[in-house]
């Protein structure tokens, strides 16, 4: 997950610590791990499906790599992975690097920088797999939706976008689906209902060409 930082490295105020929030990891009873589960099931599930032949993955706000490192790590298509994962915090995006170096994963490449930034996913896009985990609980409601427009691009058709939110605001996520519709996305499948409402993750599957972008803005900026 992208944490908004100050050329010092510190915090901008108003904004969360992503890296003592990153420590929820270590409580096997948080909706994190809960959450954390499912999205590693599904990227699992990606990579079962996918043909044969490279496989071209996209992590936005990637955090430390735990919803992709660890599934690639153990799986028979690992070889056939190629990903970016990009993450603003520089201390953050150095522990997803060792963690994908110690699991000898040669084809992930962790990139610092702002992950809305479209001219950092260089030829990883349109991807197999478009992973937007940890986002649309953090940026507006219109960043969401120019968020969910732009994945027309970003993800190759077949391919699947996997995306998470919290449930508190139940007109929301009803909301993202649409957008996804209308993005040329049908629904693959939906988390749990009886999951905590902090979580909810879906993937949506790419049914149309992807066109080139049709401009080069920002996707979103993180409000918490």
């Amino acid at each position: 997950m992208d944490a908004i930082v100050a050329p010092a490295g510190e915090n901008t105020p108003g904004l969360r610590d992503w890296k003592t929030w990153f420590a929820a990891y270590d409580d096997p009873e948080s909706p994190l791990v809960k959450r954390l589960a499912v999205v590693q099931d599904g990227i699992r599930r990606a990579l079962d499906e996918a043909p044969a032949g490279t496989i071209s993955v996209l992590s936005l706000c990637a955090g430390e790599g735990r919803d992709l490192i660890p599934v690639l790590a153990g799986h028979p298509r690992r070889a056939d992975v190629r990903a970016r994962l990009i993450e603003f915090d520089p201390v953050i995006a150095q522990v997803a690097r060792d963690a994908a170096a110690v699991a000898g994963l040669d084809g992930v490449d962790v990139v610092t920088g702002d992950a809305a930034d479209q001219a950092l996913y260089g030829d990883y896009a349109p991807a197999d797999l478009l992973l937007l985990c940890g986002i649309f609980g953090n940026i507006s409601e219109a960043d969401i939706h120019n968020t969910v427009s732009h994945a027309a691009h970003l993800t190759a058709r077949g391919g699947a976008a996997i995306w998470t939110r919290h449930r508190h605001d139940p007109a929301v996520v009803p909301r993202i689906h649409g957008w996804f519709a209308e993005a040329g996305f049908a629904d693959l499948w939906q988390s749990d209902a009886d999951l905590p409402t902090t979580v909810y993750v879906a993937a949506n599957r790419q049914e149309r060409e992807p066109a080139p972008s049709p401009d080069d803005e920002k996707l979103f900026t993180f409000i918490k």
